[in-house]
């Protein structure tokens, strides 16, 4: 069970492929006759067998033939027949590579499949490749040269590009992939695998659409907390959206929601193709998460001062060598040599002056990676410094670059370096732009990182009062809230909002005025009206009653004449909001297909439209995820001291934005939502006014019972925490795994008797290692649980001085299974709290979790001596029997 289930489709062992027959090239298609070309160039690693459909021998033959993978290369209109074939041959798994398929056929391919129980590649796909067994079940072109570089693409002709350029600049592949439209196996599948596949150290997609984006962010955020991932995506403009969305037949989704769902699921994207390139050229140096500190050597102070201006024009930092490092160095570089800013060697610099250079950077604390650019100057020894560098980088721990400008006499030296796996580019800025990916992936590592909880710390908001003025407007057959409702909603979650009362005449208007005191602001209240400044149905600081009065009239013929048709209610007054400087700031809420809800922000007010200040993250939020958020906005330039005003109450700003991810996470019928402006000062934060959109909230995809399923990233689901009693005395604490546990389960791991480590891992090793860590504690709790049990501690140090900590003692965990119906669970306790009972109530907690899943079995491998865990398992009722791949295990299972 340790395999991928995909594994007989990415790395199958034996092969049938249906082509036509190979005696009759005639017979074939032109897909098919490339695809037989390309299996028969190269040494597959397994058995392969070419089968004849059209012989009359072929059934007897089909009889006796199994295999893991079914290659279909034949004309549409044979495909489905050439499935159920392979289906009934107990094939694993099946790649169709016939093109001209419909939608509507493709359909039925994969209906077939699910019925014979098939993993399905295409239709309409090139294929993959598989460099490391020597096969090339595809029809991109030549085999790939072997790597741990892994590619996956939506589009034919760009992976057949991508193998073209890569056999030309020494980058290899473990697997590349292309994904057609209306494919079974779809992206989220294959990143899954490849997340799991060890060949594989890092990954390039290149991106049209999605089908789901629950299960897309969960593959990406699992492939991404495993290796780095690299994403190009299509249709960044409405005019690439539509084509996209044409050619893949999936969702492209607004481009700015892509780019908030990419960071949280800590991948990087790039913009271009040739920025794919570029971070191809990283990635196959196998160059690891870095700061954003780029030391430039340079034998050229211009190509030096292009490549700094590129590093504050992409946000990155130039990284300086410390004064002991310059004052070291100095002595070995030329006299002319500038080491302030750049490491400039001057025209003098020869190879052993790069090389002292860069070996002081790489030992500089202060620097994360280092770009060397090369500039032709008469004399110099362009092959000399690039051997050199080749010779620094075995023994380099930073990112080592390099641009080697020019063309004619540096053809030589840019084939050292890239044999020696250095990336190296043509202009500075593209080595720039290159570290950039490498820095932005160890950013978004840091929000990949964060799992909040859909309710945060603060005050518990009134969710049943939110939902019933939710229910009331829905019954009203209205979607569209007024400011009052919109209001009242935001008051539920503890969102300041000002004072504001509902005039029904004029008379109401003057009154209400002087009992809130002056100024006040009055607005138009309709259900039919949206912005009410553009129907001028806003009046600010009015100064007496009698402006009241006049306005309240004057407000209501206007809006009337210019929309007879809406239903006013009346005139809203509010006291005006005072702040000497306060800043207007925008929150709001956006829909998106297919990520669904989205919080924006940025700079409030009138002209909101025109600043066009939006940045967005998807919910659930915590604080450091709603800093993240103000940061990545214009406007937070100005939430400092700015222009003599004192600096806004950031903490007041957070916790609106982790309110209003509570509103979104707790109410599935939002869809839109502006609170524009709030303003914000040193005293704190108010919503002067409110817009919010309502439907009937979201159904479930599946069948399952799937809480928050509104959401593209499930919230840290805090609702299993709970507390028992410790058998012979004390309480601990169950609840789900969060990635904070790492160092407590590394802990729990490393002090486990040897032969409790064997049995939870079947493995002798003394330690979980970082990827698996890593893999064990960030989780995607939609389609796999953990719980871990906790107690805590207490030591006294030598004055007597009490430390309570925390100690997790044991783990219970599920991952459901390809069927989407089953799941397959592990179980670990520390060896001083066995007999204690824990065992028996993680167990019994994971499968509660996996039944309110909707899931129907759960599954395990135990090992056959193991007897303490077998008669654990049948005391909690799981039936225990022979595993007929392995007799050294049983595999006990449980109807839930």
């Amino acid at each position: 069970m340790d395999k991928h289930y995909l594994s007989p489709l990415f790395a199958p062992q034996s092969i049938l492929v249906f082509a036509g027959s190979t005696g009759n090239p005639e017979s074939l298609t032109l897909q098919a006759s490339q695809l037989i070309a390309n299996l028969k160039a190269q040494t597959y690693k397994g058995t392969l067998h070419f089968l004849d459909i059209h012989s009359s021998g072929t059934l007897a033959e089909l009889a006796q033939s199994r295999a893991d993978l079914a290659i279909i290369a034949l004309p549409a209109d044979e495909v489905v027949a050439a499935l159920e074939v392979a289906g009934r041959m107990t094939c694993r798994s099946a790649v169709i590579i016939s093109s001209g398929i419909s939608a509507e056929q493709a359909a039925a391919l994969k209906k077939v499949a699910k019925r014979e129980n098939v993993q399905l590649l295409g239709p309409n796909c090139l294929g993959f490749q598989n460099p490391l067994l020597q096969l090339n079940a595809s029809v991109a072109g030549d085999l790939a040269n072997s790597g741990s570089l892994a590619l996956v693409s939506q589009s034919g002709a760009l992976t057949a590009s991508m193998l073209d350029w890569a056999s030309k600049n020494a980058v290899g592949f473990s697997s590349v992939v292309s994904l057609g439209p209306n494919t079974a196996v779809d992206i989220a599948q294959v990143l899954d695998y490849l997340a799991n596949d060890a060949r594989t150290q890092s990954i390039i997609v290149y991106l049209e659409g999605i089908s789901n984006a629950r299960r897309f962010m969960s593959a990406l955020r699992s492939a991404a907390n495993a290796k780095p991932v690299i994403v190009l995506k299509a249709g960044r403009k409405p005019a690439g959206n539509q084509a996209a969305q044409t050619h893949s037949g999936t969702i492209v989704g607004s481009d700015d929601v892509f780019d908030a769902a990419l960071r949280r699921a800590g991948a990087v994207r790039v913009t271009s193709f040739v920025e794919l390139f570029s971070a191809a050229k990283c990635l196959a140096s196998r160059y690891r998460p870095v700061g954003q500190r780029l030391a430039i050597v340079t034998n050229g102070g211009g190509p030096g001062v292009l490549a700094a201006d590129w590093v504050n024009e992409i946000h990155l930092h130039l990284g300086k060598l410390s004064e002991q490092s310059a004052a070291d160095l100095k002595a070995k570089v030329p006299e002319l040599a500038s080491l302030t800013d750049l490491i400039d060697l001057s025209e003098e610099a020869s190879a052993e002056h790069y090389k002292a250079a860069v070996i002081a950077a790489d030992h500089d604390a202060s620097i994360d990676g280092v770009l060397v650019i090369f500039s032709p100057k008469t004399g110099a020894d362009s092959i000399g410094i690039a051997k050199a560098m080749a010779e620094i980088k075995k023994s380099m721990g930073k990112p080592l670059l390099s641009c080697w400008m020019g063309d004619a006499t540096v053809g030589e030296a840019r084939a050292l370096l890239n044999a020696a796996a250095i990336p190296t580019f043509r202009t500075p800025e593209a080595a720039v732009g290159a570290f950039g990916n490498i820095a932005t992936f160890y950013q978004n590592q840091r929000l990949l990182q964060q799992t909040p909880p859909p309710l945060s710390t603060l005050g518990k908001p009134d969710i049943e009062g939110a939902r019933l003025i939710i229910e009331s407007v829905l019954a009203e057959r209205r979607k569209v809230l007024t400011e009052m409702e919109s209001k009242t909603l935001l008051s539920c979650f503890h969102i300041p909002v000002t004072q504001t009362i509902l005039a029904r005449n004029a008379s109401e208007a003057m009154m209400i005025s002087a009992q809130l005191g002056f100024p006040v602001a009055l607005k138009i209240d309709s259900p039919d009206i949206s912005h009410k400044s553009d129907v001028q149905g806003v009046a600010l600081n009015i100064m007496n009653a009698t402006s009241a009065r006049d306005n309240y009239n004057d407000m209501v013929e206007r809006v009337r004449r210019i929309m007879p048709q809406a239903r006013i209610n009346g005139v809203t007054v509010q006291k005006m909001a005072h702040a000497r400087r306060g800043r207007e700031i925008y929150v709001g809420l956006v829909t998106d297909d297919p990520f669904g809800p989205v919080i924006v922000f940025g700079a409030g007010g009138t002209m909101i439209e025109l600043l066009n200040d939006r940045a967005m993250e998807l919910p659930p939020l915590n604080q450091f995820l709603a800093r993240r958020l103000i940061d990545r906005s214009r406007v937070s330039e100005t939430l400092g001291e700015w222009r003599g005003a004192t600096a806004v109450d950031m903490d007041a700003l957070e916790q609106v934005l982790l309110r209003v991810s509570e509103m979104v996470c707790e109410l599935p019928h939002l869809r839109e939502m502006d609170i524009n402006p709030i303003i914000v000062d040193e005293s704190g934060a108010v919503a002067v006014d409110a817009r919010i959109v309502i439907d009937n909230a979201p159904q479930a995809s599946s069948g399952r019972a799937s809480d928050y399923h509104h959401l593209s990233i499930l919230p840290y689901p805090a609702r299993y925490e709970k507390t028992l009693p410790l058998r012979g005395g004390g309480e601990y604490t169950i609840r789900p795994i969060h990635p904070d546990d790492a160092t407590m389960l590394k802990k729990l791991v490393s002090e486990l008797s040897p032969q409790s480590r064997y049995f939870r891992f079947v493995s002798s090793m003394a330690e979980l290692p970082p990827a698996m860590l890593a893999r064990f504690t960030l989780i995607d709790y939609d389609r796999e649980m953990a719980l871990v049990a906790i107690i805590k501690e207490r030591t006294a140090d030598q004055d007597g001085e009490i430390t309570e900590t925390e100690r997790l003692v044991g783990v219970s965990r599920y991952v459901t299974n390809p069927d989407q119906s089953s799941c397959e669970f592990a179980l670990v306790v520390a060896d001083d709290f066995n007999g204690k009972g824990m065992g028996s109530r993680l167990m019994e907690s994971i499968m509660d979790v996996a039944r309110e899943k909707g899931l129907s079995e759960i599954e395990g491998l135990v090992l056959a001596n193991n007897s303490g865990m077998l008669k654990l398992m049948r005391g909690l009722g799981y039936h225990v029997k022979s595993y007929p791949d392995d007799p050294d295990f049983k595999l006990v299972t449980h109807s839930l």
